[in-house]
């Protein structure tokens, strides 16, 4: 998960090293450091250099992990099982692969959640005079869900889905506001262009993104990172928007919990307010 979020922004050599660990895991935790640099015909220092661009004090960390991993699959505690879909695939296949893939995403993004980040992120929207929410496409409808939670506690929540009113909405943030740019890749530009403005507005600003490193990161004070991987045929997939779900899901709980009576409140005047607009009166 580390190295997949890092590859794109490594160089060109140390992205060699990033695909070769990725496509043999198993492989790559018996070889010594000089096999694997001779086998992406680089030097030992870039892959040592790969190594602490990925996270990893050196070499033998990496193996480490790598054999942990991979032996913990083995073990059958996960499932192992292509998520890229083949041309002979049948449905039953197509089924258990989106089904094993999308559930992957949201334990490892539970794994791998930064727990230190999370918590400065519910404090600051806890406290914030006005929360604007960024993301386009697949993210924007993330984004609309997470307004749609902060608006039922009462807080003052705005989705952006439209990136000139992004912008707009950007430009007018002071530093009693928090801006939330929503991006699996982090380099959607207006995503990016949106963040960027409300920091320079004096916003607090919060990354939820895959890709750590990213040009969305750059611009922000706090990152949640997901830990989802898109597909074949599923760019935009379910699997990276239920890891950004999860997310939002634990920074709204964080938020909410920290008004518990006020936010029971709230949920139960809105609940009312709509239970009557169902047919029959149900649950």
């Amino acid at each position: 998960m580390r190295i997949r979020a890092v590859a794109p922004s490594l160089r060109p050599a140390q992205r060699r090293v990033a695909e070769a660990v990725l496509q043999d895991p198993a492989g790559t935790a018996e070889l010594p450091i000089g096999r694997l640099a001779q086998r992406c015909a680089t030097s030992v220092a870039t892959v040592m250099r790969f190594c602490r661009s990925a996270g990893f004090h050196g070499y033998p960390e990496l193996r480490l992990a790598l054999a942990r991993e991979t032996g913990r699959e083995a073990a059958g505690e996960a499932a192992v099982l292509s998520p890229d879909i083949d041309r002979d695939d049948s449905l039953a296949d197509i089924v258990a692969k989106i089904a094993f893939n999308d559930a992957a995403a949201v334990q490892d993004t539970a794994a791998t959640l930064d727990l230190d980040a999370l918590a400065g992120a519910v404090d600051a929207v806890a406290a914030a005079r006005r929360i604007d929410v960024y993301g386009i496409g697949a993210s924007g409808f993330v984004g609309q869900d997470l307004h749609q939670k902060l608006h039922r506690i009462g807080l003052l929540a705005f989705a952006w889905p439209d990136p000139h009113a992004a912008l707009t909405s950007a430009a007018l943030l002071d530093a009693g506001c928090v801006a939330i740019g929503i991006s699996h890749t982090g380099s959607t530009a207006d995503t990016v262009d949106a963040l960027r403005v409300a920091r320079e507005s004096g916003a607090r600003t919060i990354a939820i993104t895959n890709f750590v490193p990213s040009p969305l990161t750059g611009h922000a004070d706090l990152v949640l990172a997901t830990a989802a991987r898109e597909t074949t045929f599923r760019s935009g997939a379910m699997a990276s928007r239920i890891a950004q779900l999860a997310v939002i899901d634990c920074l709204f709980v964080g938020v909410a919990q920290r008004s518990y009576d006020r936010t029971t409140t709230a949920l139960g005047r809105t609940y009312r307010a709509v239970r009557s607009r169902r047919i029959g009166g149900g649950p």
